[in-house]
């Protein structure tokens, strides 16, 4: 067991307390929320839930049961398809079933370590777990992602994606048709107020925009050509859920299992599609694509002939 006592500072006065604990000693918000959710904040004695807020000069109690650090472990991923490498980057095609970097609770494969696994070195500033990572996909979603190996690079690439200059071009199934078939859902997503795995739309969330045009009607589904303009976490699967029309296989969306089982998807239907930005040494733009992963190719096949 682990613990710290301090009082509040002023920083982080009027702050929910998981939020004020991953703010104060460094955890990952799930972590803080657990902690929370467990009994192990006190404030002046008191014991605090997660959305309780903290009072500057109050005194805080922590206590907490460590978890073992996440770390890079260097695996050989068969499926891991490398689209781009040079002395700033690396572009890769991710495969499913693999998370962007380590974390607590994940123990599966990782980009990073796959990346070690194949021979590259990334050689930036901040968390060694992260290094390198300037954006994400989910473990279900494959497609192109780019990671930095330069301290420019990921200074460049932090920025552009910041500055909303990356193009992120994603494809989608998703269940029936959309009405319209081409046009902008603009609605703020924050974390789902029942589940600590989902994100919703909500009233306080952060600003997403999500734009989208129709390659393909079928007959129980829409191949659609999504634009993100923001990249909230699951901002795709949350907007399309949120319109009554969950990408096919995402079951935690709200997705129709039968169809799932049906055209044989053991996830949601989504593949970051085309990738683009500024090049952080030369400054020169550069485009990248992919092609459809066997398992959502197969998926399609099966609409197409219904």
């Amino acid at each position: 067991m682990e613990s710290r006592s301090l009082p509040v500072p002023d920083g982080v006065a009027g702050e929910r307390a998981d939020t004020a604990l991953a703010r104060l000693l460094g955890f990952s918000r799930t972590f803080a929320a657990e902690v929370v959710a467990a009994g192990g904040a006190t404030l002046d004695g008191v014991v605090l839930g997660k959305s309780d807020r903290l009072t500057a000069g109050g005194w805080l109690q922590v206590d907490w049961i460590a978890k073992s650090e996440p770390r890079i472990v260097p695996t050989l991923v068969p499926d891991f398809g490398i689209v781009y490498d040079d002395d700033d980057l690396v572009v890769i095609d991710k495969p499913v079933g693999v998370a962007a970097h380590p974390a607590v609770g994940w123990e599966g494969t990782t980009v990073l370590g796959a990346l070690a696994g194949a021979g590259f070195r990334i050689s930036t500033s901040g968390a060694v777990e992260r290094a390198g990572i300037v954006h994400r996909l989910d473990v279900g979603t494959s497609g192109l992602m780019v990671v930095a190996k330069s301290e420019r690079a990921y200074t460049e690439l932090k920025r552009q994606f910041h500055d909303r200059e990356v193009d992120k071009i994603y494809h989608a199934v998703v269940q029936g048709h959309p009405d319209p078939f081409s046009g902008t859902i603009d609605a703020p997503i924050g974390r789902h107020p029942s589940s600590s795995w989902k994100f919703a739309i909500t009233a306080d969330g952060k600003p997403s925009v999500t734009h989208y045009e129709t390659l393909e009607a079928m007959r129980a589904a829409t191949l659609l050509e999504i634009h993100l303009e923001t990249g909230r976490t699951h901002q795709i699967r949350v907007h399309m859920a949120a319109q009554r029309h969950p990408c096919v296989g995402d079951l935690l969306y709200g997705a129709d299992p039968g169809l799932a089982t049906r055209v044989g998807l053991e996830r949601q239907w989504l593949h970051a599609m085309k990738l683009g930005f500024r090049h952080p040494g030369t400054g020169e733009r550069v485009d990248f694509e992919t092609r459809y992963p066997a398992d959502l190719q197969h998926a399609l096949d099966v609409l197409r002939e219904d």
